[in-house]
């Protein structure tokens, strides 16, 4: 496409999740209610780790910085698309939706090595419990985090300023909810081979680098639990360990769809759908797996609640 057809984009027209007007309504109050939920049920989970002393674990420091991410990630796209479904005309400026995407991969990004450094935190526990609190400390456990937050900044920068160096059509509508990158990409009217290379190259390397740390991770932890003789004594490793891998399952099996899957698959209001399912479901279920499936976590929220009712 020539030069001359493009223009100055100040703005974007996002599409939203769906064009008919009748049903805009409902789904605001269903996402309103999903992210609420998401707010509760992750900031509940920082305090309740944070109020009870038999939870300043690494391991429950991990979740609280999960909680916490999920919070920011699901805060990047659910308040703007509550809002665009009571709006007219959906438009966002364009430094706004390039900072949109710029939050979404960071957290995006930083979630793929959190989940590997809970895994490697597990690895520790299960496999070498002895010297599991000489090596998992707090210094390490900052470490991680940090690290993971690093990587995430370090990727969101590579493909923003992918975006920036791209010019766009007059007509700037993005078929989609939010500022994703693959409909931006779309509406490019210079070469994007760059970009996709960007992708296939830093996508698969972050990808297939966690997912390698997680499985190799529950090798070990699966070869060490087998060993153990006590069916109570199997059954209370593979319970400290089956929210994690829940969480893993749903975030890593749902990225893989939306980004790897083949071309001749691709179908816009999958894509939609695959979205919302890890912008704003996952956030979601994320604090409800660790709340039901943790013991823990349960018990501790007895304690806190019998508490309240003693002292009133």
């Amino acid at each position: 496409m020539d030069r001359e057809n493009c223009t100055e984009v100040t703005n974007f027209i996002l599409l939203g999740l769906t064009v008919h007007l009748e049903i805009r309504p409902p789904l605001f109050v269903v996402f309103l209610v999903i992210y609420v939920a998401t707010l509760m049920g992750n900031l509940g989970l920082i305090v309740l780790i944070w109020m009870d002393p038999q939870l300043h674990t690494p391991m429950y420091f991990f979740l609280s910085s999960l909680s916490f991410l999920d919070v920011c990630y699901s805060t990047t796209i659910t308040p703007n698309m509550l809002v665009n479904f009571l709006v007219g005309e959906k438009t966002i400026s364009y430094v706004a939706c390039i900072a949109q995407y710029f939050f979404f991969a960071v957290f995006a990004t930083t979630e793929f090595f959190l989940l590997a450094a809970m895994a490697y935190d597990r690895y520790l526990a299960i496999c070498n419990p002895l010297l599991y609190k000489s090596i998992m400390t707090k210094r390490l456990c900052a470490a991680l985090i940090v690290g993971s937050y690093l990587w995430g900044i370090v990727n969101s920068m590579i493909h923003t300023c992918g975006l920036l160096r791209l010019s766009f059509y007059s007509s700037n509508v993005i078929n989609h909810f939010f500022c994703d990158l693959t409909p931006l990409l779309k509406l490019a009217c210079n070469g994007v081979f760059i970009n996709e290379m960007l992708i296939f190259i830093f996508g698969s390397l972050f990808e297939t680098s966690t997912l390698m740390i997680i499985i190799i991770s529950y090798t070990y932890i699966v070869i060490a639990v087998l060993r153990i003789r006590s069916t109570g004594g199997r059954q209370k490793a593979f319970s400290t360990c089956a929210s994690h891998l829940t969480a893993v399952v749903i975030y890593h099996g749902t990225i893989l769809f939306m980004y790897f899957r083949p071309n001749s698959s691709y179908s816009l209001s999958t894509d939609k759908m695959a979205s919302v399912f890890y912008t704003v479901i996952i956030p979601m279920l994320n604090s409800l797996i660790y709340s039901l499936r943790n013991k823990d976590v349960r018990n501790a929220f007895k304690k806190v609640i019998g508490k309240k009712i003693f002292s009133q």
